[in-house]
C-alpha cells in the first residue's frame, strides 16, 4: 500500500539508514521452515488451545508463551509486521509525542501503548523494524512461500494496514533508481526465473486490481469485468478471461508491472497524497517438469516393453503464487474523502470488513465461512483455510494520532495467526505432452514403414528389370549360337561333299574295272561314315537346340513366377496400407479414452479427497451423501459418459490390466476400476463382469500400498448397494479388509478400508457375520492411527451398526447386549463422544443414543460413563434431531431414570 507522504511509493526511506543496517538486515531468517516438505496433516484449531488465542498480556508480562507453542505448526498463516518510520508530516505534528509502538524485534513482539503509564504486549513470527531493508522483508516474508511454489504448492503473499503505511512500498516497488529498493513482486520474480528451466517450465504472469467489487484487468483496461468461476468439486478458483502472460526473462516482468500499475486507481487523500483505491493482485502460475521421473520414449524398438514405456506420461507440478496489495483501511474524518473518494473509500472498507470475517469465522473454527460476501474473499479462499502456505505482513504507522487504526491491523494480524491451511502438492501427469510424444513416434513409424515400403518397391523393380534383361539376353545369346553353328555345320558339309566329289572323279579317272569297283565301294563306305558322322553332329545340334528351348522355358516360367510374386508382395504392401491406417484410428482413439480416463480418474481424487478432508455430512448417511451431489453437479457435458467408453474400451479389457505384471499398469486399471464404481448406474457392470472379485484378489495378493488403498476405495463404493455387500461378505471380504487394515501405514488406506467396513455395517443381514468375521475389531484397531478422516469412518461404521441393532431389538429379532459392548467398543465411544472434530462427534452421540434404546444396554452404559455422554448430548447437541433421541432415551428407560434419582439430576 502507498506509504504517508510519499516515503514509500515511488522514492526510498526518508528517515531509513542504509549504511548502518545492510549487515544487520540483510541476514535471512526462515518463517515457513522446510517449504519443500510435503504437506502435513492439519490439527483442528481447538486442539491448538491457548497456543492459538490471542497473543495479548499486560506491562508485567511482556509476551507469555503462547506464540512458541505455536512456532511448529505447519501450514499455519505467518504473520510479520513491519513499522514505517515517520513521515514529513508526523515529524512536524508528533513531535512533542512518542510513537505509539514499541518494537521489540528480539522478542518477536510489540508493545502498543494505551496511555502514558499501560501498553499491551503481542507477539508476531517476526517483527521488522523501520529500519529493515527490502531484502531482509522478502527473505524474512515472502522467500519460504516462493519456495513452496517452486515445489508445486499454491503460495500467497498479502500485505494488510492503514493508508498510508507501505504496503505498496512492501511489495510492487521496481527499484528502477536502487535496486536495494526491489519489493516483493520483483524479488520473487527473480527467484522464479533463476530456478526454472526455459526448455521443461513455464511460467505465467496476470495482473488484476478489485475496484468497486468489478475485478478489472490492468494488463487489458478495455477488459473491466472478469468473471470468477469456481471449481464445484474441487473448489479451486480460476479466472477465464483474465489475461495471461508468459514470462521469459525479468525485463519483461518489470514493463509488466509498470503497465499494470499505470492502469491503477489512485487518489491524493489527507492521508496519503498517492493513496490505491483498488485491491492489486498478481498471479504468478509455474509449470514444472518433475526431473527423473519422466519415461523414455521409444525410439527405434517397437516391442511392447517400450510401447508400455512411452504410454506413461510425464510428471509436472503446478504451483501459483498470488501476491496481493489490498488498499488501505481508512476513516472518512481523517482522510478527508469526499464524493466519489468517498464512495470508493466505503467499497474498500465493506472488502476489508468480508475479509475479517472470514478470518474471525475460520479462527474461531465456525460451521459458516462466509466467502461469498465478496469478491476478494472468494479470491483468497485458498489462501486461508485453503490448501496455500499463506504469509501475510502487516504494516503500521507510528503516529499515536492513528493508534485507533493501529491497533486494529494487530488485531488483523493475531487473528490472521490462528487460521490453519492443509499444503497440498499440485502433482499431475502432463497427458498433452505425452500426446504430442505419441505423435513424434508415430510420425516415426510412419516415416520408417514408407521408407522401407519404397525400398522394397524399389528392390522389386530392379529385380524385375535385371530378370528381363537375362532373359533378352540368353534369347540373344541363343540365337546367335544357332546361327553360328547351323553356318558351321553347313560350311563343313559343303566342304565334305566336295571333296568326295574330287576323290570321286579322280578315282573315276584313275582306276577301272573292278578296282575301280572295290574303290568306289570304299568311297560309298567312306562316303557313309562322313554322312552317319554328319547325321550324329546333326542330332546333337537339334539336341543342344531343344535344351536352349527348354532354358528359354523355364526363363518364361520364371519370369512368370516372378510377376505372381510381384502381385503377392503388392496385396501385401496393400494390406499392410490398410493396417496402418486401422493402427493409426487405433491409436488416436486410445488417445481420446487416455485423456478421457483420466481426466475422470483426477476429478474422482478430488472429490474423494475434498470429500475425505472437508465437512462431513449430518446423520448416519453414507459415503452416498459425499459424492451424489458432485457426480449430479457434474452431469452438464464436462466429462465423457462412462458408458461411451465402456463401448469403445470394453470393461473386460480394463479388468484384465488388473492381473498385468507391470504394477504400474494394475496401479492405474484399478484407478480406472475406482472412478467407474464411484458412478452408481456402472456398479452393477463391474460385479458382472467379475470386478469385484478382481478387487478382492489384489487386496489378497498385492503388497502395494497404492493398490490397496484404491481397491478399497473401489469396495467402498461397491458396498453402498445391499446385493453388493452380501457378494463381499460371501466372497471374505471383510476378512480382507481386516488384513488390509492391519498391515497398512498410510491413513488414507486405512480410510478407504473403514468407509468399506462402514458401509457393511449398515446391513441388518450381515450383523452377526460381520461381528464374527472380525469387522468391529478391525474398526476398533484402526483408530490407533488418531487421523480424524479415519476416525470418522469408525465412527460411522459403529453409528450405522447400533442403528441396525436397535432396529433388530425393536422389531424383537435381537436379544441380548450390544455386540460393540460385547467386542469392547463403549470406551472408544465415551471417550470420543464430546471429540472436536464435528463428523467424530456427530457419529459417535447418535451411536450412544441407539445403544441407549436397548434396555438391556442401560447397565453397561450406566458403569462406563455413557449416562454423563448422554445427559450432555440432551442438552448441548447442537443438532436438534440429536438431543430429541437423547432426551427421549433417558426418559423412557427405567434404569436410566432410575440412576437419576439415585445421583439427584435434576432432569
Amino acid at each position: 500500500m502507498a506509504s504517508g507522504g510519499g516515503n514509500y511509493r515511488n522514492g526510498t526511506h526518508r528517515n531509513s539508514l542504509k549504511g548502518t543496517t545492510t549487515t544487520a538486515t540483510d541476514r535471512p531468517l526462515s518463517v515457513n521452515s522446510n517449504p519443500s516438505k510435503p504437506a502435513l496433516k492439519s490439527k483442528s484449531l481447538s486442539s491448538v488451545g491457548a497456543s492459538s488465542g490471542l497473543r495479548k498480556s499486560g506491562p508485567g508480562s511482556p509476551g507469555g508463551g503462547a506464540a512458541k507453542d505455536h512456532a511448529g505448526v505447519p501450514g499455519r498463516v505467518r504473520v510479520a509486521v513491519r513499522l514505517r518510520p515517520r513521515n514529513a508530516e508526523e515529524l512536524v505534528a508528533d513531535a512533542d509525542f512518542a510513537d505509539c509502538v514499541e518494537l521489540q524485534p528480539e522478542l518477536k513482539g510489540l508493545k502498543l501503548r494505551k496511555n502514558n503509564w499501560d501498553t499491551d504486549t503481542y507477539e508476531f513470527d517476526e517483527v521488522l523494524t523501520e529500519f529493515a531493508s527490502q531484502k531482509r522483508v522478502y527473505e524474512v516474508v515472502a522467500k519460504p512461500v516462493v519456495e513452496s511454489v517452486l515445489n508445486g504448492y499454491n503460495g500467497t503473499i498479502m500485505a494488510y494496514g492503514q493508508t498510508g503505511t507501505g504496503k505498496t512500498y512492501t511489495l510492487g516497488r521496481l527499484g528502477e533508481e536502487d535496486t536495494a529498493d526491489r519489493g516483493i513482486m520483483v524479488r520473487a520474480m527473480e527467484d522464479i526465473l533463476a530456478d526454472v528451466s526455459s526448455e521443461s517450465d513455464s511460467v505465467s504472469v496476470s495482473y488484476l486490481q478489485l475496484y468497486m467489487e468489478s475485478l478489472q484487468d490492468l494488463l487489458d483496461p478495455t477488459n473491466d469485468n472478469i468473471s470468477i468461476v469456481e471449481d464445484p468439486k474441487s473448489g479451486d478458483v480460476s479466472l477465464p478471461g483474465a489475461t495471461l502472460v508468459e514470462i521469459r526473462d525479468q525485463q519483461s516482468f518489470l514493463e509488466l508491472l509498470q503497465l499494470g500499475e499505470a492502469h491503477r486507481y489512485a487518489a491524493n487523500t489527507k492521508l496519503n497524497t498517492e493513496s490505491s483505491r483498488s485491491h492489486a493482485v498478481l498471479m504468478v502460475h509455474v509449470k514444472r517438469s518433475v526431473k527423473g521421473r519422466e519415461p523414455a520414449l521409444s525410439c527405434e524398438n517397437s516391442n511392447g516393453t517400450s510401447m508400455a514405456k512411452s504410454l506413461r506420461p510425464p510428471l509436472v507440478r503446478k504451483g501459483k503464487l498470488v501476491v496481493v496489495d489490498l488498499a488501505g483501511s481508512e476513516r472518512i474524518d481523517k482522510s478527508g474523502s469526499e464524493g466519489h473518494a468517498l464512495e470508493e473509500a466505503k467499497s474498500i472498507n465493506r472488502t476489508l470488513s468480508a475479509l475479517g470475517k472470514c478470518i474471525n469465522a475460520l479462527a474461531e473454527n465456525s460451521a459458516h465461512i462466509p466467502v461469498r460476501d465478496s469478491k476478494l474473499t472468494r479470491l483468497l479462499r485458498d489462501s486461508f483455510g485453503g490448501t496455500a502456505r499463506t504469509s501475510l505482513v502487516i504494516t503500521i504507522g507510528p503516529s499515536p494520532r492513528h493508534r485507533g487504526e493501529t491497533a486494529s491491523t494487530i488485531m488483523f494480524g493475531q487473528r490472521a495467526m490462528k487460521v490453519e491451511n492443509m499444503l497440498k502438492l499440485k502433482e499431475e501427469f502432463d497427458y498433452k505432452s505425452l500426446a504430442r510424444r505419441l505423435d513424434i513416434q508415430l510420425d516415426k513409424l510412419i516415416m520408417e514403414h514408407e521408407r522401407k515400403q519404397k525400398a522394397f518397391e524399389d528392390e522389386i523393380e530392379r529385380i524385375t528389370i535385371d530378370a528381363r534383361n537375362q532373359i533378352s539376353e540368353a534369347e540373344r545369346n541363343y540365337a546367335d549360337a544357332m546361327e553360328k553353328e547351323r553356318l558351321k555345320y553347313q560350311k563343313e558339309y559343303m566342304e565334305s561333299i566336295n571333296k568326295l566329289e574330287e576323290k570321286w572323279m579322280m578315282n573315276q579317272q584313275k582306276q577301272g574295272g573292278e578296282r575301280e569297283m572295290v574303290s568306289t565301294a570304299e568311297e560309298v563306305t567312306e562316303l557313309e561314315k562322313l554322312l552317319s558322322k554328319e547325321t550324329s553332329l546333326r542330332k546333337a545340334a537339334e539336341q543342344e537346340l531343344n535344351n536352349l528351348k527348354s532354358q528359354i522355358a523355364q526363363f518364361k516360367m520364371s519370369e512368370a513366377s516372378a510377376n505372381s510374386e510381384i502381385l503377392k508382395l503388392r496385396k501385401m504392401l496393400e494390406d499392410e496400407a490398410y493396417q496402418k491406417e486401422k493402427l493409426e484410428g487405433e491409436i488416436s482413439m486410445l488417445q481420446t479414452q487416455l485423456l478421457q480416463l483420466s481426466f475422470e480418474a483426477d476429478e474422482t481424487r478430488r472429490r474423494l479427497d475434498r470429500g475425505g478432508l472437508g465437512k462431513v455430512p449430518g446423520g448416519l448417511d453414507s459415503l452416498i451423501s459425499q459424492v451424489r451431489p458432485q457426480l449430479k453437479n457434474s452431469e452438464n457435458g464436462e466429462k465423457a459418459s462412462v458408458a461411451k467408453l465402456f463401448e469403445q474400451v470394453g470393461l473386460q479389457k480394463i479388468l484384465s490390466l488388473l492381473e498385468a505384471e507391470d504394477a504400474d499398469v494394475r496401479i492405474h486399471a484399478v484407478k480406472v476400476v475406482a472412478n467407474l464404481a464411484a458412478e452408481e448406474t456402472n456398479q452393477q457392470k463391474i460385479v458382472e463382469a467379475g470386478g469385484l472379485g478382481s478387487l478382492l484378489m489384489l487386496l489378497r495378493s498385492s503388497d502395494d500400498e497404492t493398490i490397496h488403498r484404491v481397491a478399497a476405495g473401489a469396495i467402498a463404493n461397491l458396498a453402498m448397494n445391499e446385493t453388493n455387500q452380501e457378494l463381499i461378505m460371501s466372497q471374505g471380504g471383510i476378512g480382507l479388509l481386516s488384513n488390509t487394515a492391519a498391515n497398512a501405514q498410510d491413513p488414507q488406506t486405512l480410510r478407504m478400508v473403514a468407509g468399506a467396513i462402514a458401509n457393511l455395517c449398515g446391513n441388518d443381514k450381515l450383523q452377526t457375520k460381520l461381528r464374527g468375521e472380525g469387522g468391529i475389531k478391525a474398526l476398533l484397531g484402526m483408530v490407533k492411527c488418531g487421523h480424524p478422516d479415519v476416525l470418522a469412518q469408525v465412527a460411522r461404521g459403529i453409528a450405522n451398526f447400533a442403528k441396525c441393532e436397535s432396529r433388530a431389538s425393536t422389531q424383537g429379532s435381537k436379544t441380548g447386549r450390544s455386540l460393540l459392548i460385547e467386542d469392547g467398543a463403549l470406551p472408544w465411544i465415551v471417550q470420543n463422544a464430546n471429540n472436536d472434530v464435528s463428523p467424530i462427534r456427530r457419529h459417535v452421540e447418535l451411536a450412544l443414543c441407539h445403544l441407549a434404546q436397548h434396555e438391556v444396554n442401560a447397565k453397561d452404559m450406566i458403569s462406563g460413563g455413557a449416562l454423563w455422554e448422554l445427559v450432555r448430548i440432551s442438552r448441548d447437541c447442537a443438532r436438534e434431531d440429536i438431543r430429541t433421541l437423547a432426551d427421549r432415551t433417558l426418559t423412557s428407560s427405567p434404569t436410566f431414570v432410575a440412576e437419576l434419582r439415585r445421583l439427584q439430576i435434576d432432569y
